[in-house]
């Protein structure tokens, strides 16, 4: 785990662009953290000057979706364990494509935990 924790710096270090996306992540998942759904606004004042496509891309996405963004920060709950499940299944899923019926997936999907 040091050696990675080494890595990032390193990688901060030798790429300023790397810097400004790492801050930006860091700063964006501070708010859920730290649960301070108010401080929306000024990130999103912040960020919205960067000079990259898919950070502009993002940026609008959270503009046009900010109540759900600021109900996401405030709520405790998350669908992740949901996603991590849907995920799950998708991968037995493609795994047995064509070489197994349902049943065969429905206790594949049952017994593997």
């Amino acid at each position: 785990m040091e050696r990675i924790h080494q890595l990032h710096l390193e990688l901060l270090e030798g790429f300023p662009k790397i810097k400004e996306l790492d801050e930006l992540v860091q700063n964006f998942r501070n708010l859920f953290t730290e649960k301070r759904s108010g401080k929306l606004v000024d990130w999103l004042e912040k960020y919205e000057e960067i000079d990259s496509l898919f950070i502009q891309a993002f940026i609008r996405g959270v503009q046009q979706d900010r109540s759900a963004v600021v109900l996401s920060i405030q709520e405790p709950w998350s669908n992740g364990p949901v996603e991590g499940h849907v995920n799950r299944l998708k991968t037995i899923k493609r795994i047995m494509y064509g070489r197994a019926g349902f049943q065969v997936l429905k206790n594949r999907v049952l017994y593997e935990f």
